[in-house]
């Protein structure tokens, strides 16, 4: 059986060979219907390109690459998982691989960046998890190698670059509110560490939703974890023994609310009725605790099939529509701050 060429994926579709060729290789002139309709016969026909004669043509690897600090990746975490989902589903569209990789924050992981992106090993890196002037940011700045990012800068800083973010001081907001309407005021809030951008903002919404409330803030009731399940135990097990007063904590992510969950239930508490716990990022496992745990819900695998998009966008010398991108959250209401929901 010959093998399925360009040639015979135009015959088959009626399309010229430019615009077959065009449409395989994600190239944004190619109309959305007829780049799927192209798509899918070169897939019923079993195309294979040729990757080594499409990298000498372009001078390119059609890789892009993600890293990890592993330090914030745990096996339970689904965030990374659903952030890569979203990233692989736009690489596949755009025949691009995604280069994994997982390091510790700092030397190891700079270290691995100058390896990759030195090494010409990648077309365009997504920065995930931003750092207060993050260094990976400048490094990649510095070469002018294209880039996008998960996540801003912290507070007060500027965000010269591309990203896609969730509202995260919004999102903690909400969940302030929300609780204080269920009649819980006495809030203990888990903070990522803080090094990471994103802390600044969570803290920021906490204490706006405080205000907004006429509750006072409580240096004692805030605490730092590294997002993870056991971190959200320990800290919630610390804030209860040094504020016993407190009838609510809101973790900045779900694995450490989970956490915290179980804390509380150890001291005996009933969680969604004398006690609230709310987490943050909507990860499947929040609903199928018991109770099932109140969030607010970031777009995740949106966020990252967005950020492929645009860093494709950027690696063909364009320049993204939206450079900079706000994503409001919603907040998800469950049984672990009210009874009458039951999991959903």
């Amino acid at each position: 059986m010959s093998p399925v060429t360009l040639k015979s994926i135009a015959k088959a579709t009626g399309y010229s060979v430019t615009t077959v060729s065009r449409a395989l290789g994600g190239h944004a002139d190619v109309n959305e219907e007829t780049r799927r309709r192209i798509l899918q016969a070169a897939r019923e026909m079993g195309y294979q390109p040729n990757l080594v004669a499409r990298q000498l043509r372009s001078q390119r690897t059609y890789t892009i690459g993600l890293i990890s600090p592993s330090y914030m990746y745990s096996h339970e975490d689904d965030f990374f998982a659903l952030l890569i989902k979203g990233i692989g589903r736009a690489a596949a569209r755009h025949q691009y691989d995604l280069l994994l990789s997982s390091h510790l924050h700092g030397d190891d992981e700079m270290d691995a960046y100058r390896r990759i992106v030195g090494g010409n090993r990648v077309d365009g890196m997504i920065v995930a998890r931003t750092y207060r002037d993050d260094p990976r940011i400048a490094y990649l700045k510095s070469l002018n190698h294209p880039f996008v990012v998960s996540g801003r800068n912290a507070p007060g800083l500027p965000n010269d670059f591309p990203f896609i973010d969730a509202d995260s001081q919004l999102g903690i907001h909400m969940m302030v509110s929300h609780m204080v309407s269920r009649g819980y005021r006495e809030i203990g809030l888990i903070l990522p560490p803080d090094d990471l951008a994103f802390t600044g903002y969570r803290l920021a919404g906490y204490r706006d939703g405080l205000a907004e409330a006429g509750i006072a803030y409580h240096d004692e009731y805030v605490i730092y974890g590294d997002l993870t399940l056991e971190s959200g135990y320990h800290a919630a097990q610390t804030l209860l023994a040094r504020a016993p007063q407190l009838t609510a904590i809101i973790a900045a992510n779900d694995l450490m609310a989970l956490g915290a969950m179980r804390a509380v239930q150890e001291q005996g508490f009933h969680v969604g009725h004398d006690f609230a716990i709310g987490g943050f990022d909507n990860i499947p496992a929040g609903q199928h605790t018991s109770p099932s745990l109140t969030t607010v819900s970031q777009p995740i695998i949106e966020i990252g099939e967005r950020l492929a998009e645009m860093l494709f966008q950027i690696i063909e010398g364009e320049t993204p529509a939206d450079n900079g991108l706000l994503i409001e959250p919603t907040l998800v209401i469950r049984a672990s701050t009210d009874p009458s929901h039951n999991r959903s």
